[in-house]
């Protein structure tokens, strides 16, 4: 799964690169580059589209895939009690769930993020369960990635309120996910330049869209460490964080 990850490439950057400011305003720039985001606040997140035929654009949207038959914001609270948050969406399902279809189809865009957060679960000598380790996952010398997406609008039928909500697709692990998300192995599909300009840019057919959703970028093109298990309030919560009990992934992979 894929519900915390962050965007630590320069602000100026990416202002440049993709007109944020021009798209999203100065302010709003600044606060969807977040070095750490979790998907369980259901903020904004940064994602790039496509906007008209050859064109694209880099806009904020809301990280939680509403899906078309639910009509209220009260009917999206009592889902998240239930343990339904859409934040992600199963390669492997993609095309054959109603919630997820119509969008794979015609309404796929990219993630932008540096990198994102996974635990791996180990037991330590002596101790009487797992414990959760937190690892930040990024890709080699990449300052970014993108991450395959897709997006949907969602009016509230009370308030008329509308805003553009999206979910990160996922695939099954690579021999280094597997190691590090050893309870559920799966990863975020992280896409090569081509696949993501394929992804948003062209009228695919089903068994495209099925097999660039599925694509698994392979684990010597990323790189992991672990980090301090209350990474979320530190200042850089991507720092190196050394557990002496833990085996190095090289190990273990």
């Amino acid at each position: 799964m894929c519900n915390f990850m962050g965007t630590r490439v320069s602000r100026i950057e990416f202002i440049r690169l993709l007109q944020i400011e021009k798209n999203l305003g100065t302010n709003a720039a600044v606060n969807f580059l977040q070095q750490m985001q979790d998907g369980f606040t259901y903020g904004n997140s940064l994602v790039i589209r496509k906007c008209g035929e050859l064109d694209i654009e880099a806009v904020g949207m809301h990280w939680e895939f509403i899906p078309e038959w639910v009509k209220t914001m009260e009917e999206v609270k009592a889902a998240r009690k239930k343990g339904i948050p859409w934040l992600n969406a199963t390669s492997e399902k993609l095309l054959q769930s109603k919630m997820f279809r119509n969008a794979a189809l015609h309404r796929r865009c990219l993630v932008l993020a540096s990198h994102f957060y996974e635990w791996r679960h180990y037991r330590p000598t002596g101790a009487k369960k797992d414990i959760a380790y937190p690892y930040t996952i990024g890709v080699t010398n990449a300052d970014y990635f993108y991450m395959a997406g897709i997006w949907q609008t969602f009016t509230d039928k009370l308030t008329g309120e509308t805003m553009d909500t999206f979910a990160v697709v996922t695939t099954s692990a690579n021999k280094l996910m597997q190691s590090i998300h050893n309870t559920k192995q799966r990863m975020p599909t992280i896409l090569t330049e081509a696949l993501a300009y394929e992804w948003i840019m062209d009228d695919l057919p089903e068994d495209r869209i099925n097999a660039i959703a599925a694509y698994q970028l392979p684990a010597e093109n990323m790189c992991a460490h672990t980090i301090a298990k209350d990474f979320k309030i530190k200042e850089d919560p991507t720092a190196a964080f050394v557990y002496d009990e833990l085996p190095e992934l090289d190990n273990v992979v």
